[in-house]
Order: structure tokens, then sequence, then C-alpha cells
């Protein structure tokens, strides 16, 4: 037999809207293919994804594919991929241009480095929940969110910055050619990857934003473990288990590591079987990962341990008010007179003091004046006395 030979692709160095070019292709999936392309005018890269043709016969893939795609470019949160265009080509297929990304995705990251510290997670998933929040706004639920659908790439020279994928386009596809997707059929088309579908989701229900929630909690368990939270090896089985079974906990799966307060009791909520346990918005879920970073601070003296002094607060001096002609003391002199003055109520007095109160100092007594009245006596005394032996001589 002869080799086959190499098809060429046929968008490969196409104009697309006279002011895209496509240079080559970069991914592709069951619905379509993605490629790079250069924009002359505006000295940048883009990245085109085009439906496959063979979509053309259904009419409401189509129409689907047009309404996500105008959907997405309403969505301006900066953790969310741009679309700048979207339409048709001349033998109808329909594509959208977005921003070109370099760097790779959350899938790709866990692989080549492993699993994530907890703080590098919660800073990803946080910014991933607000693309989310603005989306679920909008009415526009992901369904189909997985590491490969979160790409991080560096932004303004922050780096670990998240940009997320495909928004909506999920319900338009028929069928992902990879190993370990499921296509499920009730009330329409419901499209998703068996390892991260909500339990809803799996019984081809009607979904909301929760659904997403119930992802992205996956998600976060994957950066964390290297692992998925049910063991399974089939597809059937991991629907399966997201219905029935409850996830593996954090403790059990990575016994070796040390988690911190907080981190399973978010992920498990949102991994609760039934969307109204989980939280209410993608907001919720980013507000109780930042605070297993930041807890919230207990009062001042509870935190104190047992030896500390507990501080006291100084009561504010009564002062004359100062004239309004009277210039003011520049900082210097101000630093230097507080430096001096007495530090009244700065210090708590103990439980069992016992305060005396002082005899009030006589008006205009100094010590000089006594001790002068003091030799003033004994002078007097002694003249008398020499005045009393003189007399006696004289007799």
């Amino acid at each position: 037999m002869y080799p086959r030979r190499a098809v060429a692709d046929p968008y490969i160095g196409r104009d697309i809207a006279n002011q895209f070019k496509i240079l080559e292709k970069i991914g592709s999936g069951g619905m379509g293919s993605v490629y790079k392309a250069e924009q002359p005018d505006m000295r940048r890269f883009v990245a085109i994804k085009i439906l496959h043709p063979r979509y053309l016969s259904r009419p409401d893939l189509v129409s689907r594919f047009r309404r996500e795609a105008r959907a997405m470019s309403h969505l301006s949160h900066p953790n969310t991929a741009r679309v700048f265009l979207y339409g048709q080509l001349d033998d109808g297929a329909c594509y959208f241009v977005m921003e070109y990304l370099a760097g790779k995705n959350l899938a790709q990251t866990v692989r080549a480095e492993g699993p994530m510290d907890v703080t590098r997670a919660v800073n990803i998933m946080v910014q991933v929940c607000g693309a989310l929040e603005e989306a679920h706004k909008q009415g526009i639920v992901h369904r189909d969110l997985k590491p490969e659908n979160v790409f991080l790439t560096t932004q303004g020279g922050i780096a670990d910055y998240p940009k997320v994928l495909d928004f909506g386009l999920a319900k338009v596809t028929e069928r992902e050619m990879r190993p370990g997707s499921l296509i499920l059929t009730q009330e329409g088309m419901v499209f998703g990857t068996p390892e991260f579908m909500s339990p809803e989701q799996a019984r081809g229900e009607k979904l909301d934003g929760r659904s997403d929630i119930y992802s992205l909690g996956i998600i976060m368990y994957e950066l964390l473990t290297g692992k998925l939270p049910f063991d399974a090896n089939q597809p059937m089985e991991f629907i399966q288990k997201h219905i029935k079974e409850p996830p593996i906990p954090l403790a059990k799966r990575a016994p070796n590591r040390d988690w911190p307060a907080g981190i399973w009791e978010a992920l498990d909520r949102s991994l609760a079987k039934k969307p109204d346990q989980r939280f209410g918005t993608a907001n919720e879920f980013a507000a109780a990962l930042k605070n297993v970073l930041s807890p919230s601070q207990p009062p001042v003296a509870a935190s104190l341990p047992p030896s500390s002094p507990v501080p006291v607060q100084t009561p504010p001096m009564q002062t004359s008010p100062v004239p309004t002609q009277q210039p003011l003391a520049s900082p210097q002199q101000g630093q230097q007179s507080m430096q001096q003055a007495p530090a009244w109520g700065s210090l708590a007095r103990a439980p069992n003091a016992v305060h005396v109160e002082q005899p009030p100092a006589l008006p205009g007594s100094t010590p000089k004046v006594a001790w002068l009245v003091l030799g003033l006596g004994a002078l007097l005394a002694l003249l008398g006395t020499a005045a009393l032996v003189l007399a006696l001589l004289l007799r």
C-alpha cells in the first residue's frame, strides 16, 4: 500500500474578512479548528475558530453558533478571552476571531509542573470566578468548563493570568471527538466532559450558573492534587459517581500535605449534589476561596497570648484651644514636645494598687523659702541666748 498523502488545509493562507490572513492551524476538535492569523493593519496576531463545514446541514447548530458568538463578544471581563468579530465564510462555514494567547492551559500546566500550592491555585481560580460571574449575569452558562478551557498567559507583566475560553459553545456542538466525551439528549442536546460534568448536566436537566460552579470545584481539586475527586476509568463511571457518590476528601487524597482551614469546606460545598446546596454565585465561591488565604481576623485582645499585656486606650488630653493668630508649631517642634510631655494615662493601673492623694502645696512655697525661714529662726534664737548671757555677766 502507498502511504496516504496528507491533505492540505484549505484555510491556511486564506484571507478572512479582508483583514486577517490565516498562517497555521494551532488546534482542532470535534466542532472545528483553531488557526493563528495575522492582522497586518493592527500589527497583531489573532486566533480564528472555524466551525466544521459538515455542520452546514444543521441550521439549528449554525444559528446557535452565531447567537453564542454574539453573546461572547459582549463579555468584557479581563479574564475572558475577547472576541473581536464573527461571521460566515463564502462556503457557509461560521467563524469568530478572538485574541491570540501565548502560554499553556491548566491541564498542560499541571501535567508539566505537578499539583499547585494552595495560594497559587486560589489566586488563579478567583480570577476565573470573576469571568464566570459576568457571564452568568448575562445568562451565559459555559457548560464545558475543564482545565483545557482555562488558559494561563502573561498579561501586562502579570504572570498566571487566566483566560476562560469557549463560553457558551458547548450547547452548539454535536460531539467532541476525543476519548471520554459523552452526549446525552433530553429536551435538546447536552454536551460536556464526564470528568467535569455536574450531576444535573449528566441527567440532561436544565442548567444554570451553579452547574459551572460544580465544574470549577473539580478543576480546583485537580489543581491541588493532580487527580480528580472520584476514582473511575470509564465515562459512565464518572457520571454515576457525580450523581451518587461523595467526593474523596483532600486529606484522604493527599494525606502528606497540610491543608489550610476552610479549603475542603469550600470545595465540598461547590461539589454538592444539589444545586441549591452549592454556592449561589461564582462571587460567593471566590469569597470562600479568598477567605482561606486571609481568614477573618478575631479581636486583637482575644488573639494575644496569655503572657502579653492587654493594650489600653489612651484617653485624650484636655488642652486649651490654640488662638487663631498663633502660628502652628512645625512637625519637628511638635514631635519634640510630644517626646517631652508626660505620658498621661499611658499605663494601666494594677487591679489592687492603692492610690494616695498628696496634700496640696502651699501657694508660693518652695524649698529655698523654707530653708531661709529656718535659718533666720536659728539666728534669732542664737542672738537671744547671747543677749541673756551678756546680761548675767553685767550684773
